[in-house]
This record gives C-alpha cells, structure tokens and sequence, in this order.
C-alpha cells in the first residue's frame, strides 16, 4: 500500500539547513498495525506529514496504492486526503461551535455527499465509537475521551482504508487512553490499515510493527511478538 524509498526532507531556517528526514526507506502494507516512535524533533511528525499527504519531501518517493504521490498538485494532494486517509490528532481538532455529529459529518460536506446521507454516515459512525447517546452534544460538553473518539467517527465516516493517528492517547487519562486503543485494535481488526505516531513505548508495542526514528533516520523495524 505505501512505498517510501530514498526520501529526504530538507527545511532551510535562516542559514541554518535541518534535515528533517535523512533517507528514509518504508515499506507498508494494507491491513498492518504500525507505531512509528520517536522523541521530540526525531523527524516523525514531519515522516506524518509526509505520510498523510499534508506535506511533499524534498526528494525521493513516496508511493499509495500504486500513485507517486511526491508528484501531485495541492489539489489532488487534497484528493488522497479526503478518501485514502482518515486523521486522528492529538488536540482532537473539533469545531467547538458545532455538535458531534456536524463534526463528524465535515468530511462528507467536502466530499459533495448530500445532507441526508451525510446525517445517517455520521450518526453510524458515532453509533460504532459508542457515542449514539451524544450526537447532539458540542465538544465543551464532551470529556477529552468522548472528544477524541468524535475525532475517530470523523476519521471513520468517509470509510479511509487508512487511519493515521497522531498521538492518539496524549491528552487522555490512562482509562481515555486505553479506550481509544481499544478502538484502534478494533478498527484494525476490521481491515483498516493504522498509522499510529507516539513518544510512548507502551502505547507503541500494542501494535504489531513498530518502526523506530531518531535524528530523521531509521534506525529500528521490528515485529511486535
């Protein structure tokens, strides 16, 4: 599903150059589990970024089902976004003025689906992250476990083949967090392919890969036994 090969990603500050990525080579394939870890300024946001077409490398190149991604316009990189990838932030990236279910309906406004069929893909995926009871409710009425898991009926609601996580479980309780895990395993138990991104070793060996990055390189990819 996803081949990396050879990329590099180069930021210029002043005069300083930062290599954000320093080739990177990375294989993924559907219906994998795979935590990328890595601490601060590893290069694993940026190796997101690229990932979840939010950002192009600086060479190298990166491969979706088949399509060069490094080559696309910000239109069709908008494209893949909207129906390859479904995203699951840190900060839940909710609406505050709207309810749960206007939220999880926003991919679907830009998709062109209509009103009425957006209403019921909405209401169906708050209904599968056990969130039937709140679809009414705006995210300062929701604890930070119920907000995340109406970033993940948004994440759902187009039917992505690919979820990315970033940092899932950060702002949560331990129980919040285990929870939202629990939904991942289950998402991934389903078919979806998971892209989880995390500092946290414990979070990342509950998945079945983990690829670890330090200083914008690989340095480790291994089975989860």
């Amino acid at each position: 599903m996803i081949k990396i090969s050879n990329m590099y990603k180069v930021y210029k500050m002043g005069d300083n150059i930062i290599n954000a990525l320093n080739n990177i080579n990375l294989h993924i394939k559907k219906h994998e589990f795979v935590a990328i870890i890595g601490p601060s300024g590893s290069g694993k946001s940026t190796l997101m970024n690229m990932l979840g077409c939010l950002d192009t490398p600086t060479s190298g190149t990166y491969i979706l089902d088949d399509k060069e991604i490094s080559k696309l316009n910000d239109d069709e990189l908008a494209a893949i976004r909207n129906n390859k990838i479904g995203f699951i932030f840190q900060g839940f990236n909710l609406l505050q003025k709207l309810s749960a279910i206007e939220n999880v309906e926003l991919p679907l406004i830009y998709q062109g689906v209509h009103a009425k069929e957006r209403h019921k893909r909405a209401r169906e995926a708050l209904e599968s992250v056990g969130l039937g009871d709140r679809v009414k409710h705006r995210p300062t009425e929701l604890s930070g476990g119920q907000q995340q898991r109406v970033a993940i009926a948004r994440a759902l609601v187009s039917n992505p083949p690919i979820i990315l996580a970033d940092e899932p479980t950060g702002n949560l309780d331990s129980k919040s967090g285990i929870e939202i895990m629990r939904i991942l395993k289950e998402l991934h138990s389903n078919g979806n392919t998971i892209i989880l991104i995390t500092h946290d070793n414990n979070v990342a060996m509950q998945a079945k890969r983990v690829v670890r990055i330090q200083d914008g390189q690989i340095t480790a990819d291994e089975e989860v036994k």
